[in-house]
């Protein structure tokens, strides 16, 4: 929630200073308006309003200028490039993830789930699709820019404010509530390195008549995807050949010999395909097969619109309603198709023309298909939020009042290419029965595997599943704030809130995957729905003049999976002032989040763990763990809980802030957050470990080996294809037992202003994560996650700008550094990279401005070849190089 607060051009102008710590060009704004109307000052983390953004947590300010002026080309760009954003995310780039149309930010590195994010201090509804098949998120990708204010971050707990989510913080995207006039802003660009161009057109304005005051946004966004081909680095898997045809003999475990087939096949992926041979015999293979199906940048089309008008119903009431609507159109290919004979079953088939039993695979090439396009995978979003209420003053107090109703829905419908249940019969021809094994009996015709494909055939074999998911939310709210009582040292404040809500969300594959119409195992419909009820109070206390505290309290009932869970949490914090230009502060507070619906109503969900250390395989095998041989892929299952417990936070915060001038002001900021009874699946490394010891000291009985050896389900030691090894993973979501981090944020600003040369502004801010722990079980060991390899959040991140104004030219320099993470292979560090962005604002009148832009000016590319293609660090950096943009705005 948001507030408000009126102050007189005097008091206005005495607070400047200490809003430049947060927000300098705010700060200026009101130092040059101290002769204009009262300034307005709206505060995130708190209900009571306050003269300055500065309180007993720190606040980050991303101000509409900054979107331009430092590079960000959206709202998820400006806030995933924050220093405090330390965590490593699947956004929408990252390749083949579950929520490849979607972005997200994980602050403090404690994931996507445990940010709230608010649009104008509401709620919106989450992504209908669990962040990694998991986890309960908001998407940041539909948000217009055009209409945004600015963007608050408020960092640490915050529950007593807010209710569930809030735990590593909260984000507040602010929009504009007032817009005279009409504006048009065109914006283009590419890079210099080929592909990825982008376009933006935004139309906004509003106008007042009489009492009422309206406001809208146009946006309409167009970005061409970056193919894998696109960039020379990793447009070949160097060395690494996978296998476009082949035919093994189970039997001798080796592949026969395809003959010339390969040359005849030549052509397939560029004319790459080639025979290769091996100690296991000789199959076709080529280098191109990964590159060729992946989409480093998705193709994403999106149209939003936002409206809002508020009608001065009286002098003490006024009515407001804003609506958003965007729908967004995302496309990209991370896999293409291949066939591996009866792959639902055990992957295996006895040849009757060779009396072996065999096995066999088919990659399907883009010439065949009729281009690599046609097996893109599609997603159509739409969100809409609605936010319905009144404001005003409390007729015969010094108190004011919010009443409103707020509904979010978010659908997504994906279209995903499938092959059909018919796909074995057309390599294989049809069943001739079972053996006395029960393996499936085929008399295949080799020249049929060999055969290339025409269109008109893949298409008889591959069709496309429709998916639909859903998401929505609905509140009611009501808060109120102002004087209660006097003490010697100034007027207590009190704010208080009540909230009663109901959220929910399904996700409905395609009803054909029960049906045995695609060559895939079925999936059920997930869905559930819970209720949400709070109260909260919040009072500021003046104790003496230069100290005064902060109290929150709040209480939050869950209904969910027939059950209730209720929580109280609380806030303390304080603020002393020893003299004007210094502010030492506190804040300790309690939060949770409640679990995940996903976690809660999953029914059956799969997905694929890229590597798997096999422990028992290599115990017995003598290998050590550090360098065994056993690290193949593997399924994984997961289900839902619907005992888990809510999560527990503790949320510690100790700074400083020193201004001794308008020009320069230094803050820093030590931050601790812990969580108990994290809700999180079990680890699948850690379930492999304990197998291997319960296997290897023939333990098979006890109740805790019994459950780890049921989770990991091998193939029979006398199957066909693998015998012995991992087939599937079976996980669930558990309360595990901790988990905390803590570190620190530095910022400063340094403003030099000169008579001729105009002003240079230098802004600094830096975060470092100093410790970070975990343990899955009571008990257990714990786990060093700043330490361990395979943790690839960020260690600390620093942004440096440098902005020289003069006249009518903005110019501004913009410098991240990202500290080390670990490689691809999770081995050593890649070592720290710069990055810089820059900028030219031009405005040529009172109506025209064009600037500049160009992201990464020095062409870096990050290379990371430790763990072979795509040869950089995915999800870390990216791959696209330098990107400039021209953007033009007209104003009428």
């Amino acid at each position: 929630m948001t507030t408000k607060f009126e102050l007189t051009p005097l008091a206005a102008g005495a607070i400047a200073l200490l809003c430049s710590v947060a927000d300098p060009s705010l700060a200026v704004a009101q130092t040059q308006d101290q002769g204009a109307a009262p300034a307005t000052v709206v505060v995130t983390g708190s209900r009571i309003p306050r003269a300055t953004l500065e309180g007993p947590s720190a606040v980050t300010v991303i101000t509409a200028a900054d979107l331009t002026k430092q590079g960000f080309t959206n709202v998820f760009d400006a806030l995933s490039n924050q220093s405090q954003n330390s965590g490593f995310t699947q956004g929408a780039d990252y390749g083949n993830t579950f929520t490849p149309s979607a972005n997200a930010i994980s602050l403090r590195g404690l994931g996507p789930n445990h940010t709230l994010v608010l649009l104008n201090g509401r709620r919106m509804a989450d992504f209908p699709v669990a962040y990694d098949g998991a986890v309960n998120f908001t998407n940041l990708a539909n948000i217009p820019s055009s209409v945004v204010e600015r963007i608050e971050i408020l960092s640490g707990g915050a529950s007593a404010i807010y209710g569930s989510d809030a735990i590593a913080g909260v984000v507040n995207i602010i929009l504009k509530k007032k817009y005279d006039g009409y504006d048009i802003n065109l914006k283009a660009g590419g890079t210099s390195r080929g592909g990825a161009a982008n376009q933006r057109l935004q139309f906004s304005g509003g106008q007042t008549f009489g009492k009422l005051n309206t406001l809208f946004s146009v946006e309409l966004l167009e970005r061409d995807p970056l193919s894998s081909a696109d960039r020379d680095f990793m447009s070949v898997n160097r060395g690494t050949y996978t296998s476009v045809l082949g035919r093994r003999d189970l039997g001798t475990g080796r592949y026969v010999d395809p003959g010339d087939t390969c040359a005849n096949l030549g052509d397939l992926f560029g004319g790459t395909t080639v025979k290769r041979t091996g100690s296991t015999g000789s199959y076709c293979g080529s280098e191109k097969v990964r590159p060729t199906f992946w989409t480093t940048q998705t193709r994403n089309s999106s149209q939003n619109v936002f409206g809002g008008a508020n009608y001065a119903l009286s002098p003490t009431t006024t009515l407001f309603a804003e609506a958003l609507f965007g729908k967004n159109r995302s496309i990209n290919n991370t896999r293409g198709p291949i066939w591996e004979s009866r792959s639902l079953s055990d992957k295996a088939f006895l040849n009757q023309n060779s009396g072996s039993y065999e096995n066999w695979n088919r990659y399907i090439s883009p010439e065949e298909m009729g281009g690599v396009d046609r097996f893109n995978r599609r997603w159509d979003d739409e969100a809409t939020s609605l936010s319905l209420g009144a404001r005003g003053d409390i007729p015969g107090t010094s108190w004011q009042y919010e009443a409103g109703y707020t509904a979010s829905l978010y659908k997504s419908q994906s279209f995903t290419p499938r092959a059909l249940s018919t796909i074995d019969s057309f390599f294989l021809g049809p069943q001739q029965g079972v053996d006395a094994n029960g393996v499936a009996i085929y008399a295949p015709d080799a020249a049929r595997l060999a055969q290339r494909l025409t269109p008109t055939e893949f298409n008889s074999i591959y069709g496309t599943a429709v998916s639909n998911d859903k998401s929505w939310t609905n509140t009611v709210s009501l808060s109120a704030n102002g004087e209660a009582f006097s003490l010697p040292a100034g007027p207590v404040r009190l704010a208080t809130v009540a909230e009663a809500g109901k959220q929910g969300f399904s996700n409905r594959p395609d009803g054909r995957l029960n049906q045995g119409y695609f060559n895939l195992a079925g999936s059920d419909v997930t869905s559930g729905t819970r209720e949400r009820y709070a109260l909260g109070l919040e009072a500021n206390v003046p104790i003496i003049d230069t100290l005064s505290a902060t109290l929150a309290g709040r209480y939050d009932r869950y209904s969910f999976a027939d059950r209730h869970d209720g929580k109280a949490t609380y806030n303390g914090g304080l603020e002393w002032r020893p003299v004007k230009q210094l502010l030492v502060r506190a804040t300790y507070g309690t939060s949770f989040r409640a679990p995940d619906m996903n976690y809660i109503y999953k029914a059956r969900g799969t997905g694929y763990y890229e590597s798997t250390t096999d422990y028992y395989r290599c115990a017995q095998s003598g290998q050590p763990a550090s360098t065994c041989k056993y690290a193949p892929g593997a399924d994984y299952v997961q289900t839902g809980s619907r005992d888990l417990r809510s999560e527990k936070g503790r949320s510690t915060g100790l700074g400083l802030v020193w201004s001794p001038s308008a020009d320069f002001d230094v803050t820093v900021d030590y931050w601790n957050i812990k969580i108990d009874d994290l809700v999180t699946n079990l680890n699948a490394d850690k379930l492999l470990r304990d197998e291997s010891d319960c296997r290897m000291a023939g333990d098979l009985a006890s109740p805790t080996c019994a459950d780890t050896i049921r989770r990991i389900v091998r193939n029979p030691l006398t199957a066909l294809n693998k015998p012995g090894e991992i087939n599937t993973i079976l996980v669930n979501p558990i309360n595990a037992a901790s988990t905390s981090v803590d570190g620190i944020d530095i910022s400063g600003r340094y403003a030099l202003r000169t008579q001729n040369l105009g002003t240079f502004t230098t802004r600094v801010n830096y975060s470092k994560t100093l410790d970070k722990h975990s343990r899955q079980f009571a008990g257990d060991p714990l786990n060093d996650d700043k330490a361990d390899l395979e943790n690839h959040d960020w260690r600390d991140k620093l942004n440096v700008s440098l902005a020289w104004n003069k006249g009518d030219w903005s110019n501004t320099v913009f410098l991240q550094r990202y500290g080390k993470v670990p490689n691809a292979a999770s081995d050593a560090y890649l070592t720290p990279t710069v990055l810089v962005n820059a900028s030219v604002v031009y405005r040529f009148d009172e109506r025209t401005t064009v600037s500049v832009s160009v992201n990464n000016l020095f062409n870096k590319v990050k290379q990371d070849g430790s763990d072979g293609w795509p040869y950089y660090p995915i999800g870390n950096y990216s791959p696209v190089g330098r990107q400039g943009w021209l953007e033009v705005n007209y104003h009428f």
